[in-house]
């Protein structure tokens, strides 16, 4: 499985990480300079509570909510996270009350704050520090829990579909071997029969048979062919399979000579066509096989309709089904909300109808 993050991920989203913060730390130092009267000290002060805001959020968006949030653990992430906002209020107040405290500016920020409180007490310069501190923290806490939501989702939707395409090459996979052993085997019986007999015959099966090998070999391996090859495939399956049909078979098929080629997922409707063949075949009674197919303004409509043979058992036709449900979870998976499949089982007719759209035609 492929990695869930790309290198190329990692770079953009490292970047666009720095990118803000430069924006954060550059706006406010063009502001001072440009309108401000020299005086560092909210500036610097500013960068403090900056620098703790990062250090909370990084903290936060790498380790606590990955490791402890996302993990079940929100008691601990709760208790670590208290514990880092006092922790990163008090290191900052530290600085700003030692460091950076000065006076002139605390005297004019507690007659703001007379002006605004009225009659009312005002407020300490420590508690608003320490209210603000605590509301920043826990926005700054949210968005980082909110960043790393997301991306565990898109994690899991990425990890889904490689499941899903793990999947879908496993279903191929079976399709192909589902296809060739019983089948190559009865088609070089049958080839073998026609050497003493029709030799031309012989030899030009022979080479439709080496055509559907290659195909099953090397074409299908990539998970996607073109339209007309996939065509060429049943015609050359359906003419070996007609050495052992007798006279009393009949076999209509209609295949499109001439549509705009497009890209598809191989073997997509070999297994309706081998199930006709292997149920609809009567050789006492008469019985039909009808494959028809139209393409139409990007639209596939596939039909197969069989005769039910009397020789057909309920341990058959149990087989028959598990193979069209995979058909069908093949089809939910590759033509989601764009296809439309139909079973039928009467007594005498089976009948299969299918169709998908298409779109991205390549001429």
């Amino acid at each position: 499985m492929t990695k869930i993050v790309s290198i190329s991920d990692k770079k953009l989203i490292l970047g666009l990480h720095v990118l803000a913060w430069i924006i954060v730390i550059s706006i406010p130092l063009y502001l001072s300079n440009a309108f401000g009267d020299g005086d560092r000290h909210r500036l610097y002060q500013f960068y403090v509570h900056t620098f703790s805001a990062v250090v909370v959020f990084y903290v936060g968006y790498l380790w606590l909510v990955p490791k402890f949030f996302l993990q079940d653990r929100k008691t601990t992430y709760l208790f670590i996270l208290i514990g880092l906002i006092l922790a990163t209020y008090f290191v900052t107040s530290f600085i700003n009350d030692t460091l950076l405290y000065d006076a002139v500016q605390d005297a004019k920020f507690q007659e703001a704050m007379k002006k605004l409180s009225g009659n009312n007490p005002p407020p300490s310069f420590k508690a608003f520090g320490f209210y603000n501190h605590i509301l920043a923290s826990i926005m700054i806490s949210g968005f980082a829990i909110g960043l790393g939501v997301m991306e565990k989702l898109k994690q899991n939707e990425q990890k889904q579909k490689e499941l899903e395409k793990e999947k879908l090459n496993s279903e191929l996979a079976f399709l192909k071997n589902q296809v060739s052993p019983h089948f190559f085997f009865n088609t070089l019986n049958n080839i073998y029969s026609l050497i003493g007999i029709d030799v031309p015959t012989a030899q030009e099966s022979v080479l439709k048979l080496s055509k559907l090998m290659r195909y099953l070999l090397y074409e299908s391996e990539h998970g996607e062919t073109m339209m007309s090859h996939e065509i060429d495939f049943m015609n050359n399956y359906i003419d070996l399979m007609k050495l052992r049909l007798s006279s009393r078979v009949e076999l209509q098929i209609d295949f499109p000579k001439e549509f705009t080629d497009f890209t598809i997922p191989p073997l997509l409707f070999v297994p309706f066509i081998e199930n006709a063949f292997k149920h609809g075949i009567g050789y006492r009674d008469q019985s039909f096989i009808k494959i028809q197919m139209d393409i139409h303004n990007g639209q596939i409509n596939f039909v197969s309709q069989n005769s039910m043979s009397k020789n057909t058992h309920n341990g058959e036709l149990q087989h028959s089904g598990i193979g069209l449900e995979n058909v069908r979870k093949r089809l939910n998976l590759l033509f989601p909300g764009k296809h439309e499949l139909i079973v039928e089982q009467g007594e005498k007719v089976f009948n299969v109808q299918l169709s998908i759209q298409k779109t991205n035609s390549k001429t």
